[in-house]
């Protein structure tokens, strides 16, 4: 640990007999010349989707950046967002970070707790105290589920880890329209403007605190990770920019003469071919690399799979599958109303936008991040700064191989099929006047919360097999990777500005380090450091397209995948992401020699006919020793593949206890569902006690969800209304006969006798019945006022998983932007509650009485 400066001034019993010292109270200094870092980070994008590197996905600021830069080829990641993103903060592999998956899947063992240990100093914490400003815009993910609420600690947050302003969402997603905004540690209402997009808002921000630094310390050195919520789910995009994108770039097949169109319509086997001819073309991938086969896993049974037990386990989910472009919709007949050309077209149509709107969704993020670009050059600051953009995984299979145009249904175990999603698209054939279009071309607006199908995470992670999740396959790993720094990387000297040498996500810390002059501490605040886990690449820079790499080893684990990559072969275990199969000391292991064959094709395993055999043998086995090695070095043991049933009902210590009351007030902010009551599966009462004016009284009482999914209580048109949106399919509403007429006396019905004089007690009572066909919890539901019954629903549909992943959380007096139920027009965004008093609203559920089904706690891990 430094030893602070020692005041080497004179005091006197006089303060004008004394002599001063300023030295040991000054602000730290950063090293004369020190860089500025732009640190840009995408979500959920595969190597093969962007333009540099061979995709058809138009990046003109990346494009701009990697021509004046570095492109890697061979940078990799964890394969999900939390454990990279923790990695890219401390420069740790993600177990010693704590971050064995994601923050819901914590366990209480040393490499699995989801929360970064003080042995662990981020590079924001070094910056800070030797002289930068840092900043964080955008995504965070690396807060545990149980801390996001604004009572919880914040020692996980952003401020406490080293950054001197954050704005952005705590969580693994956010609507990109209505989004959960936090600004430093308070939450704060978004800026109701037309044309508002989460991406524009980002940029406005970063632009804003640079120029704030600028205005008051120019010559202080500044750190930036600015982290959009593209190219995660909900794929979303204001419909005028997806036009004049789509307008702009999409028009023509893709040629090898850079002259790139954003073209999907072919389908994702033509796109993945094109796009591999485009990477060797570019020098991406080497001459001859083949693709990988649709499906690559399909039929592959685990070792440990009992024949007699049942229904044998496949190597991949098949909700991991592709369709063949050629059979969408094959086994489906047309729904009902959509009228856009037969069906199996209409699917392929269907497909085709989903692609669109994720590929307008990146481009225009990335136009935004121009804007950034553009402030730094106009400031003269572009010289001397860093920049690094890249992606936190590969692609998201979490579309399933159907896609969606509602995810919220896919987290409530209710996967879209291909006939849904075109009723669903048919839907929004009726203009609102916010999609102001209709049938496809409303994809991607406020009316949906989409994702793409996994034939695109496939396409867009060519050449490699699978994608996210999937740590094994470079196809979950391998990432786009840029860097320039004009006043130090002088492309024009280069032969090529392509780069081979393999590494990973925990060598951008140590390269920050490096190219500031900096090094991380051996002790930090007292505590004893982990030593970092990668190398600089600074080293790059100035080295051969094809030289050797600093890189040593580097292992993967990941929801029971694992793998090795050491000296350019690479150990691979078959083995299932959230299977619950076991049996780990049973798995197959492949063996690839990775520099001769970059997209992991040929298993040197599967043939022991060969000569080389019994080499490829004494090879595999010392990089399974090796992976064991570092397993006990970087604390990844136990490997956990349980389903996410399991995963997700660990119980786990939290400040508050789950409780069967709660009590909420108005004018808190929204309360966050992971800390909110939870009404899942089990009968629930609503009790509001308020004031009404009938004559003037309106507005949102208590509301929970988004037009997805949830439920609100509210007064409108002189009469109380309790709407529950299940999944944003079924708006199934009870209501009073206005007018509503104020009580004289307490109400009759189980009313506490401490309550304020003459309440009005508005009260919902839902009795949970038993399952639906579809695994939803079915229940009688009543409206009381004063006591007295006032309506009825039978059979009321409610959902099993959550209203949203991350955001619109739980509100008394007010709803969040992206409302429940349609409160009429002309009221403000939030609809707040006006002419009347809201007590309070108390909320009591029983124990559950159904518990949660697989398929729905599997899509709390699409939030990363």
């Amino acid at each position: 640990m430094a030893t602070p400066p020692e005041f080497n001034g004179v005091i006197r019993l006089d303060v004008r007999d004394s002599i001063e010292d300023w030295t040991p109270y000054l602000a730290p200094k950063a090293p004369a010349g020190a860089p500025n870092i732009l640190f840009i980070l995408f979500d959920d994008t595969g190597l093969g989707a962007w333009e540099p590197f061979g995709g058809k996905i138009i990046m003109p600021t990346l494009e701009k950046i990697a021509k004046n830069g570095v492109i890697y080829t061979q940078w990799h990641t964890a394969a999900l967002c939390s454990p990279t993103r923790g990695m890219l903060l401390t420069g740790r592999n993600h177990h010693l970070n704590g971050n064995s998956s994601i923050t819901e899947g914590a366990n209480g063992f040393p490499g699995q707790h989801a929360r970064l240990p003080d042995e662990c100093a981020t590079v924001a914490q070094i910056l800070q105290d030797a002289g930068w400003s840092t900043f964080w815009v955008g995504k965070n993910h690396n807060v545990p589920e149980t801390d996001v609420a604004l009572g919880s600690t914040k020692k996980q947050w952003p401020l406490a880890k080293g950054f001197d302003r954050f704005y952005g969402f705590i969580g693994g997603e956010t609507n990109q329209f209505y989004p959960d905004l936090i600004a430093d540690n308070h939450p704060v209402e978004q800026p109701y403007v037309e044309g508002y997009h989460l991406s524009k808002d980002l940029a406005d921000q970063a632009i804003k605190m640079l120029k704030d630094q600028q205005a008051s310390n120019p010559s202080k050195p500044w750190y930036m990770w600015f982290c959009p919520g593209a190219n995660h789910a909900p794929h979303q995009i204001l419909k005028d920019d997806k036009d004049r994108i789509i307008g702009q770039y999409y028009s023509g097949a893709a040629s090898l003469d850079g002259d790139h169109k954003m073209d999907f319509s072919g389908g994702y086997e033509q796109y993945r071919q094109e796009v591999l001819d485009n990477m060797i073309a570019k020098g991406i991938m080497p001459e001859g690399t083949d693709p990988t086969p649709i499906n690559p896993l399909e039929g592959i049974e685990h070792p440990s799979t009992d024949p007699g037990a049942g229904k044998p386990v496949m190597v991949a989910n098949s909700d991991d599958f592709v369709q063949p472009w050629s059979a969408i919709g094959n086994n489906e007949e047309p729904p009902a109303g959509y009228t856009q050309g037969g069906f199996t077209v209409a699917g392929q149509e269907l497909f085709t936008e989903l692609m669109k709107v994720y590929a307008a969704f990146s481009t225009y993020t990335d136009e935004q991040v121009g804007r950034i670009v553009q402030y730094l050059e106009e400031s003269g600051q572009i010289e001397n700064t860093l920049i690094i953009y890249a992606a936190d995984n590969g692609a998201s299979g979490e579309g399933s191989p159907n896609g969606s145009v509602n995810e919220n249904k896919f987290f409530n175990g209710y996967p879209d099929t291909l006939g849904e999603n075109l009723d669903a698209v048919a839907a929004l054939g009726t203009d609102d006047g916010i999609t102001g279009n209709e049938g496809l071309n409303g994809l991607g607006g406020p009316d949906t919360y989409e994702h793409y199908p996994t034939g695109w995470a496939w396409a867009t992670s060519t050449p490699f097999k699978m994608f996210k999740r999937y740590s094994q396959y470079a196809g979950g790993t391998c990432d786009p990777l840029v860097m320039s720094w004009p006043a130090r990387i002088n492309v024009e000297q280069m032969e090529t500005n392509i780069r081979h040498q393999y590494h990973h996500a925990t060598d951008i810390v140590p390269t920050i380090l490096e190219a500031c002059g900096l090094e991380m501490p051996q002790v930090y605040k007292g505590v004893q450091q982990y030593p970092l886990s990668g190398v600089s690449m600074c080293y790059t820079w100035d080295a051969e397209p094809d030289g050797p790499t600093k890189k040593v080893r580097q292992y993967y684990a990941m929801l029971g995948t694992r793998g090795l990559w050491e000296a350019g072969w690479k150990a691979v275990c078959l083995h299932t992401p959230l299977s619950g199969v076991g049996h780990f000391d049973q798995d197959a292991w492949e063996l690839y020699h990775v520099d001769e064959d970059r997209a992991e094709n040929t298993n040197l395993m599967a043939n022991t006919a060969d000569a080389n055999y019994p080499e490829y043998q004494r090879k595999l086995g010392q990089l399974v020793d090796a992976w064991f090695e570092e397993a006990e070095k970087n604390l990844v043991l136990p490997l956990d593949d349980r389903d996410a049933a399991e995963q997700l009902g660990v119980e786990r210590p939290t400040e508050e206890p789950p409780k069967n009351e709660y009590t909420y007030y108005p004018g808190a902010s929204p309360v966050p569902e992971s800390v909110a009551v939870n009404i899942r599966g089990r009968s629930y009462t609503i009790r509001a006690e308020v004031e009404i004016d009938p004559a003037a009284c309106s507005g949102v009482i208590f509301a929970h969800g988004s037009r997805f999914g949830g439920h609100t209580l509210f007064v409108k048109d002189g009469a109380i209304h309790y709407v529950y949106n299940f999944l944003g399919v079924a708006v199934q509403e009870l209501k009073t006969t206005p007018p509503v007429e104020r009580l004289k006396g307490r109400a009759r019905r189980n009313i506490d006798t401490r309550s304020v004089p003459d309440p009005t007690i508005v009260e919902v009572v839902f009795t949970w019945q038993g399952v639906g066909d579809n695994g939803e919890s079915i229940g009688n539901t009543q409206l009381f006022v004063g006591g007295e019954l006032k309506d009825t629903f039978a059979n009321m549909q409610v959902q099993t998983g959550k209203f949203t992943l991350c955001g619109d959380g739980l509100c008394v007096g007010y709803d969040s932007a992206d409302a429940v139920a349609d409160y009429g027009e002309d009221v403000e965004p939030t609809n707040p509650f006006t002419g009347g008093t809201i007590k309070k609203v108390v909320i009591t559920t029983s124990d559950p009485q159904q518990s949660i089904p697989a398929r729905v706690l599997a899509g709390a891990f699409a939030a990363d």
